[in-house]
């Protein structure tokens, strides 16, 4: 049982409580005993929650628990995400407490967003977000248990399927491409990089050009900090391009030229300039790191070894198989190599008096 008691040079009443054998006093800042009293058994009721590892009896609003979810995301992009859909989970929880956000609360919220004529997509993203702060809500015991359990996810359209660059569509755009975007091209499509979280951030220290290799240090998941094999194609364009923006202009690669200490951001409208110099549709520049993984499975590369080539792993995988070495690494960037030197018909024969010998043509002989 906890005690009220005041200390001579204090007006206000303070409280007492013994847990785990050791005495706890703290101020309830009021000169009232009434109130005083009251404070002093949410204490105790604190307290008997905590020992008894209980949910607690006054959850925080839910406003409150989602101001605080979001301060803890770490990537800001992410918490940029996050926070357009807790707005919108703010605009239907507010005024509620933890405990009291309901599966029936949920599925009102999915038919209002719906009537909204909100994509499914959206909905779920926001549903994923209220997952995930509701499972952290029971992690701490503040709720008995996710409401979750009981509600389901939309059904979304069938995903669009990646663009997969073709070897004609390649040599179209590196033909009508800025010498920065045709860089950009080859380095995506030779070692599967990223675009904006890789391939435009990377500095000039990260290239070793003595044992063609980059090193990512910083990228989206902990499966993409990875060694990746330079292929001889890509050395070449780094080694070009490096004579007209080396180092001693920028440490980055694809330097801001308006701030040469700061890497390029944006090039959304460059690139949609290109496709349409070279008369393609419009696709995102990500869709070239589709086409690397794509050209190393069709170049015989296992599953695993394409996605550890392109720094994507999920859980699965990493729980069953170790990382791939960097041997395994080059040797995909050996394949790829020869599957583009085999792209494309063979010559006819030239001469009249000679065999072609080719695994594609067969014994030819010409006549006579």
């Amino acid at each position: 049982m906890g005690t009220l008691f005041r200390k001579r040079d204090s007006k206000f009443w303070q409280m007492g409580v013994c847990t785990r054998g050791r005495q706890l006093c703290r101020s309830t800042h009021t000169t009232n005993k009434q109130l005083a009293r009251r404070l002093l058994a949410r204490w105790e009721t604190e307290i008997f929650e905590r020992r008894f590892h209980l949910p607690q009896s006054t959850p925080p609003y839910f406003e409150d628990w989602a101001d605080d979810f979001l301060a803890k995301v770490a990537h800001p992009n992410t918490r940029k995400r996050y926070k357009s859909s807790v707005g919108k989970l703010k605009s239907k929880f507010t005024g509620l407490r933890l405990s009291e956000v309901s599966a029936d609360g949920i599925e009102e919220y999915k038919e209002e967003r719906i009537a909204e004529q909100v994509e499914p997509a959206t909905i779920n993203h926001d549903l994923r977000v209220l997952r995930r702060m509701l499972r952290l809500a029971e992690r701490k015991q503040l709720i008995i248990r996710n409401p979750f359990a009981q509600v389901d996810f939309l059904k979304q359209r069938n995903p669009r399927q990646p663009h997969i660059v073709s070897f004609e569509e390649e040599e179209k755009i590196l033909s009508v491409a800025l010498p920065h975007i045709r860089l950009l091209v080859v380095l995506i499509l030779e070692t599967g990089m990223r675009s904006h979280k890789e391939a435009l951030p990377l500095r000039w220290d990260a290239i070793d050009f003595t044992n063609d290799s980059i090193r990512i240090c910083e990228s989206k998941t902990r499966a993409g900090i990875r060694n990746i094999p330079l292929s001889a194609r890509c050395k070449t364009e780094l080694t070009r391009w490096r004579k007209l923006v080396g180092p001693e202009i920028s440490p980055f690669v694809f330097p801001n030229l308006r701030k040469p200490n700061e890497p390029m951001k944006d090039i959304r409208h460059a690139w949609a300039k290109t496709l349409r110099d070279a008369g393609l549709d419009f696709f995102v520049v990500y869709q070239l790191r589709h086409s690397c993984a794509s050209r190393l499975s069709a170049a015989g590369v296992s599953d695993l070894f394409v996605a550890q080539m392109i720094g994507h792993a999920t859980p699965s995988i990493l729980h069953k198989y170790s990382r791939a070495i960097d041997e395994y690494k080059r040797d995909a960037i050996r394949k790829l190599e020869d599957l583009r030197t085999n792209h494309g018909h063979p010559e006819p024969p030239t001469t009249a008096s000679n065999f072609v010998k080719d695994a594609r043509w067969g014994d030819v002989q010409a006549p006579e």
